[in-house]
């Protein structure tokens, strides 16, 4: 029986070459196809919600595929996790409607990005946030973050992605901002913002950016010049992905 599965997966990318499967190099979705045709004898490719990059991580990043298999799906998850490295855990398996796929049924996206502010950062911490222990205007920060809610052209926040495909909204750049907020947890600054879709190096770009607010080179309504300049070469410098967290994934 064919079945069409929902693979929702959390993920440390910081070993991984990104999501995206690439001849030579070891990706998160190579790695997931690999352990379902070991568990299922199926070969298929689990198609992502989106690319997350090289280094980037998930706490819950959704994939689908069809198998033919006889294994419950509710099995699934542990029979993954035995056959994957522990980079990778596979936290639930379900069935769901034909029609469903993790990209194009996807309705909002949600990603975190996490500064480590304090002096010294634990090298059992490091690769999981980028380490800025220098002066910031948090308070100027969290008030530019509103500027990008809404619906937008993101040219100016988006890198070139040679990968992209023909079917993948490859000629538009608007994409629609629901939340967008700067917070301070502790020893660590986070930037949360929700979205219907974000461009490649979108959100780091972003980042980027709001890091230019927070050194005192950029004011608010510059922030709102780069947004309508649309031009890449506006905005400020990329991110690290090692901050960078895929949340949560709406249907």
């Amino acid at each position: 029986m064919v079945r069409n599965l929902k693979i929702t997966l959390a993920y440390d990318g910081s070993d991984f070459h990104g999501w995206q499967a690439q001849p030579g190099h070891v990706t998160v979705q190579g790695t997931l196809a690999e352990a379902i045709e070991r568990v299922t004898g199926c070969r298929v490719l689990p198609q992502g919600s989106g690319r997350t990059d090289a280094g980037v991580h998930a706490l819950a990043q959704v994939a689908s595929c069809q198998l033919d298999a006889g294994i419950p799906p509710e099995n699934l998850p542990r029979a993954l996790n035995h056959a994957l490295p522990p980079a990778i855990r596979v936290l639930s398996v379900e069935q769901v409607a034909p029609d469903f796929h993790a990209r194009k049924s996807a309705r909002a996206k949600t990603y975190r990005y996490r500064i480590f502010r304090d002096e010294m950062c634990s090298p059992f911490l490091a690769r999981y946030v980028y380490h800025y222990p220098y002066p910031l205007d948090e308070e100027a920060m969290r008030a530019a973050a509103d500027i990008v809610v809404g619906e937008h052209d993101f040219t100016s926040f988006a890198a070139v992605d040679p990968e992209r495909g023909r079917d993948e909204e490859a000629v538009s750049n608007l994409r629609t901002i629901c939340s967008s907020e700067w917070n301070q947890q502790e020893e660590e600054l986070t930037y949360t913002v929700c979205g219907t879709g974000f461009l490649h190096h979108m959100v780091r770009n972003l980042v980027g950016t709001f890091l230019l607010v927070g050194k005192g080179t950029l004011d608010r309504e510059g922030m709102k010049r780069i947004l309508e300049a649309r031009q890449r070469s506006a905005a400020g410098p990329t991110a690290p992905a090692c901050g960078l967290y895929l949340v949560s994934v709406e249907y």
